[in-house]
């Protein structure tokens, strides 16, 4: 093809901006995803609005390797993202008009018109590489699929930004138009542009050697196979069990499916993915190395987020900001790696020393504390992006670099397609090994709270490492427990005593306490002072009863002989003792109700601090079983890391192509 550098800087810019939205729009729905799911009542489905998404831009892959095999790659390429564009604007929609037939109310439209999106969007990324190839020969091409990895890693920093800001202001933009539908329309424009570049620069690319129609039969097999099998690994797994026989029959189906895929495939002349690429050293070594690789890349996506909102304390919008480190690394590395092979030609050292780099990150993730700092986390992930870097455009580079242009599209849509499935199955796989030992870790962890009752223990587990919040939840526990108290103290209340005396959380020594309140105590002994006086008073023994008025410091010795003196006299005894009665009664209600205040006081400081005490424990605990779940799938990952540097050791290595005449190297290994 006679493109001028010109013509193919501003393809390459529109093929750019095409896969961008693409790559975008997996970050910034998610961030979307919350509200939108609270506007369309939707929340129960609110995990199929992104596996609508995977589905579709998974199992659809090969086709778009296959088509560009066969046709026009231009139109391919243009169909791809006019679909895109109208499931983004369909999104936006979704919900705006009522219950449609057929498909049911908002959330419903929007999952269905997401897996549209997904129609469109499993294109972009394979028609990219492909489209690149056309325009560049191997030498060249590393530093121009470079630039995709870059683009990849910008969406990445972008797309919760973006997200947020719509989500939260774009209401304003056009009255009456909810903000989070602006992160669907905001594909329109860019679209365009992406568009117009196509359609205006990019010449007819037509595919060398001749290939027969698709086979549907084999296209059928291979996607209902891959739909179940990914469905799966996705459904969730609190509901549908690994040993439901929904889970059961989706993996049978997808086996009995795929198997069936693979018979029809090595039958046929045409096949959808020609098995024989397999045989190619570059090309099979090649897949295997980025499956495990998606394994390594969407875990550290996926669990970083977490570990920074349960263990690290910070807001959901700060986690996504955290993987902004992530994404500068993997641009720097993917243009860094992709500038470097072209000039040196030498593509297998570059993977080996990503890989080598991206070790050291998992290694260093594996050793994380529950005491990491913010920024220490923010370098290894730094250390990640530039070992993750290379991975995307070398192992494509290769790979077409060593295959025959009669299945360029077949072989790149493949690079692209196991990376995702790596990344589908490693999530499942990672996602298991979370549970189990999230679930482990705190069982040892929370021993200590074991006496707990069921409401002291009601916390939410998502409020993380926010002591705060725990605190709030132990706290109200407590002060339903207070409220008892109060009932012993102020009612003599024996059935709160007992609900009191019968809560494993409340210390034993406290219980002792409880016997009987202030008030009680205090009321007895002036009653027992009060017996004696009149009992000596009827008997006359005034020596006693000096005695015992004697001992009474607090009464001063005027009213003591008054006292004495009125009860001397039998005719004034019995109203003395009626008006000595009532001064002690009003004596020991103003007692009593000072120390019962000084003493629920006590006891309401030492259930607050009880509290904070339990909380600041419970967190603590949580940040270390999270940890230990989170840092568990980094240690797992670092063997997937070093499988993948032994695979990618034995990738045979071919000087680049320099032109477009020269043929793909010979397997002679």
């Amino acid at each position: 093809m006679n493109i001028s550098r010109r013509d193919k800087t501003l393809i390459l810019t529109g093929l750019l901006l095409a896969m961008f939205l693409s790559a975008l729009d997996q970050t910034i729905v998610s961030t979307a995803l919350p509200k939108i799911a609270k506007d369309l009542k939707g929340l129960n489905r609110y995990d199929w609005v992104a596996t609508a998404y995977l589905l579709a831009s998974t199992v659809l892959v090969p086709i778009y390797g296959k088509l560009a095999d066969m046709y026009n790659r231009k139109i391919i390429e243009l169909f791809a993202v006019t679909i895109f564009l109208t499931g983004s604007f369909l999104c936006g929609l979704a919900g705006q008009f009522g219950t449609l037939l057929l498909i049911g109310d908002g959330m419903n439209q929007l999952i269905a018109f997401r897996a549209i999106q997904g129609l469109g969007g499993a294109g972009l990324f394979a028609m990219t590489f492909i489209v690149i190839a056309d325009l560049f020969p191997p030498a060249e091409r590393g530093k121009y699929q470079g630039l995709v990895g870059a683009v990849f890693g910008i969406s990445s920093v972008l797309g919760p930004l973006v997200g947020g800001f719509l989500t939260d202001h774009g209401g304003n933009i056009i009255p009456g138009i909810a903000g989070w539908r602006w992160v669907f329309y905001v594909n329109l424009p860019i679209g365009i542009i992406a568009l117009w570049f196509i359609i205006t620069k990019m010449p007819a690319i037509f595919p060398k050697g001749k290939s027969k129609g698709l086979d549907f039969l084999s296209a059928i097999l291979m996607i209902s196979g891959l739909i179940s099998l990914v469905l799966a690994l996705r459904l969730d797994k609190d509901i549908f069990a690994w040993s439901s026989p929904t889970i059961i029959a989706l993996i049978a189906g997808a086996s009995i499916l795929l198997a069936s895929f693979i018979i029809r495939s090595l039958k046929i002349d045409n096949p959808i993915l020609d098995l024989s690429l397999f045989k190619n050293k570059v090309f099979s070594r090649s897949v295997v190395a980025l499956f495990f690789l998606g394994i390594a890349f969407l875990s550290t996506m996926i669990f970083l987020p977490l570990f920074m909102v349960m263990v690290l304390g910070v807001s959901a919008t700060s986690a996504g900001i955290s993987l902004i480190p992530l994404s500068l690394g993997l641009v720097t590395g993917a243009i860094a790696s992709g500038q470097i092979v072209s000039r040196l030609g030498h593509y297998r050292r570059l993977m080996l020393a990503g890989l080598t780099v991206l070790f050291i990150g998992l290694f260093l993730l594996s050793r994380m504390t529950a005491d990491v700092g913010y920024w220490t986390v923010s370098l290894y992930m730094v250390i990640i992006g530039l070992g993750l870097g290379p991975s995307f455009p070398l192992y494509t580079l290769a790979v077409q670099n060593a295959v025959d242009d009669s299945k360029l599209g077949q072989a790149t849509s493949s690079t692209q397609f196991f990376r995702q499935m790596g990344g589908v199955i490693g999530v499942a796989v990672m996602g298991a090994v979370f549970s189990a030992t999230l679930s482990s870790q705190l069982e040892v962890n929370m021993a200590e709270f074991s006496n707990l009752g069921n409401q002291e223990r009601s916390f939410d587990l998502q409020s993380g490492s926010d002591t705060a919040a725990i605190e709030a939840g132990i706290k109200s526990a407590f002060d339903e427990q207070y409220k008892l108290v109060e009932k012993v103290f102020l009612d003599n209340d024996q059935e709160a005593l007992e609900k009191l005396k019968n809560n494993p959380a409340i210390p034993a020594e406290f219980k002792d306490k409880l016997g009987s309140s202030p008030s009680i105590s205090i009321h007895k002994a002036f009653d027992e002072q009060y017996s004696q006086i009149e009992t000596l008073a009827n008997n006359q023994d005034w020596d006693g009863l000096k005695a015992i008025l004697d001992s009474n410091e607090k009464m001063p010795t005027f009213t003591k002989n008054l006292l004495i003196k009125g009860l001397e006299n039998p005719a004034s005894r019995a109203f003395t003792l009626k008006q000595f009665k009532n001064q002690m009664n009003s004596q020991a209600d103003s007692i009593a109700a000072t120390a019962t205040t000084k003493a629920l006081e006590s006891i309401k400081l030492e259930f607050d601090n009880q509290a904070l005490s339990i909380a600041q424990k419970i967190s603590r605990a949580l940040k270390e079983a999270f940890t230990a779940a989170v840092t568990k799938i980094y240690f797992y990952s670092l063997f997937v890391i070093a499988l993948t540097w032994l695979i990618t050791v034995f990738i045979p290595e071919y000087e680049l192509r320099k032109t477009f005449d020269e043929k793909a190297p010979i397997m002679t290994e």
